[in-house]
């Protein structure tokens, strides 16, 4: 049996320590020309205590190493000439005009994340919630990394994702980000649904956890029921050397 689907194994990121059980496990092996990472909102207001979300979700973004992770798998594709994706969240004036909104969506508004003065302007974006992460921005602004369109609630069906991956030939995604339960779940759920092979990175993911909420314990039990496979950010690097 191959390595990348045990029967039974144990999946330990953060708090959350989920039996693999009976579920199985289909793999992913990656395909060299065919594989891509995909990253969801490596973003301050996300992944700097100075963010706006840092409230709800730091807790779990230092217990997964979310931030270094993440860091480790956009490395990983640049030394293995694997193709990065980044799928960013921003919001513009006209976006705070909308008529209606679901919860976070409402949320998200009210405490101004990810806002940007306009699509063309960049006033005051240096350092701000909507920017990269610092460590992150040489490898993200090197020329090669694919920065698609905004997502505007939490999927890529708002943005250029899938065409731009098409586009390159890519049908297996490594899939990472924030935050898990709301945009990292949402791209997978749409990439399936297009026909795409998913692996998600588990660790280089992180989200809210409240009273009485878990995000992330949520997020992983749907990753492991809808993904191809879920991996360490160690696994995941590991897999990418030896395409």
């Amino acid at each position: 049996m191959p390595d990348s689907a045990p029967i039974r194994s144990e999946i330990v990121y953060g708090s959350s320590r989920k039996p693999d059980a009976a579920i199985p496990r289909p793999g992913l092996e990656p395909r060299k020309g065919q594989v891509a990472v995909v990253v969801t909102d490596p973003q301050n207001d996300f992944l700097s205590p100075q963010g706006v979300a840092w409230s709800v979700v730091g807790k779990n973004v230092t217990a997964n190493n979310t931030v270094e992770n993440i860091g480790r798998l956009f490395s990983s594709a640049k030394e293995n000439d694997v193709p990065l994706f980044i799928s960013p969240h921003y919001y513009y004036p006209q976006d705070h005009r909308w008529h209606f909104e679901g919860a976070l969506e409402r949320l998200m508004h009210d405490i101004r994340m990810f806002d940007r003065p306009g699509s063309l302007d960049l006033t005051n974006f240096e350092g701000s919630g909507a920017d990269w992460l610092e460590q992150y921005k040489p490898l993200i602004n090197d020329g090669e990394t694919i920065v698609t369109s905004p997502h505007k609630v939490y999927g890529p069906e708002t943005n250029d994702l899938v065409l731009q991956l098409r586009k390159r030939g890519i049908d297996q995604v490594v899939l990472a980000g924030m935050s898990a339960n709301l945009c990292v779940e949402s791209h997978l759920r749409e990439l399936l649904e297009q026909g795409f092979e998913v692996a998600v990175v588990g660790d280089a993911t992180a989200a809210a956890q409240i009273p009485g909420y878990d995000g992330y314990e949520a997020a992983m039990t749907n990753f492991r029921f809808l993904a191809s496979d879920v991996w360490s950010a160690d696994e995941a690097a590991k897999r990418l050397s030896t395409i």
